[in-house]
């Protein structure tokens, strides 16, 4: 991304993000269909956990707190905590969806042993369907970012975008599969102005 003005600066960052989203909603395929599958029809009290470092963390914990609102229960497990006993909030019954956008962070890569051992099923969201992460995961979504949209091209941002972009859309479609309604987000949201809506309807 070239510099120049305040502007030009501003509108081409968004722009890029703005490629990044549409390249995704271009290549966003079956597998997407099969995470969904895996998470409505797995038996039992199925929890996503989402594990990642760094700005994949804090994307990831934002994915985490959209699923649980909208009725899939979820939480975050950061990947450098979780070799130091988070791994226990994973159970066998759970599904694991580990982000980076390289497939090759070290903390994430650190995890895969023990998710394998306790039992969990392992989802990779990266753009590096090639990596080592992505070879050892039951299921890869790939988000297909090969360039940031910082002109130093390093920057987690086009990246990020698309990822949260992808979790949204995981989280409404598990919830539109199950006929999640304004009542149940009700439930799930009796604070603040939104909640004070909802009660509102209800009445």
């Amino acid at each position: 991304m070239r510099q120049g003005t305040v502007l030009e600066t501003a509108k081409a960052t968004i722009q890029s993000e703005i490629d990044a989203l549409e390249n995704l909603l271009q290549s966003i395929d079956e597998n997407f269909e099969k995470a969904v599958d895996l998470i409505r029809c797995t038996p039992g009290r199925v929890v996503v956990v989402i594990t990642g470092v760094g700005k994949s963390g804090h994307i990831g914990k934002k994915i985490a707190a959209t699923l649980a609102s909208l009725g899939t229960p979820a939480s975050f497990v950061h990947a450098t905590e979780g070799v130091h006993g988070d791994l226990g909030m994973i159970t066998p019954e759970d599904i694991v969806i580990a982000i980076s956008n390289s497939g090759k962070t070290r903390e994430t890569l650190d995890l895969i042993v023990p998710i394998r051992q306790i039992g969990a099923k392992l989802v990779a969201l990266t753009s590096r369907s090639d990596s080592e992460l992505a070879r050892q995961a039951d299921l890869v979504l790939n988000i297909g970012v090969l360039t940031e949209a910082d002109p130093l091209g390093l920057a987690p941002t086009n990246s990020t975008t698309a990822t949260l972009a992808l979790g949204d859309a995981l989280a409404i479609t598990l919830s539109v599969n199950k006929k999640f309604t304004r009542e149940d987000f009700g439930k799930f949201h009796p604070g603040g102005s939104l909640g004070e809506k909802l009660q509102e309807e209800q009445k």
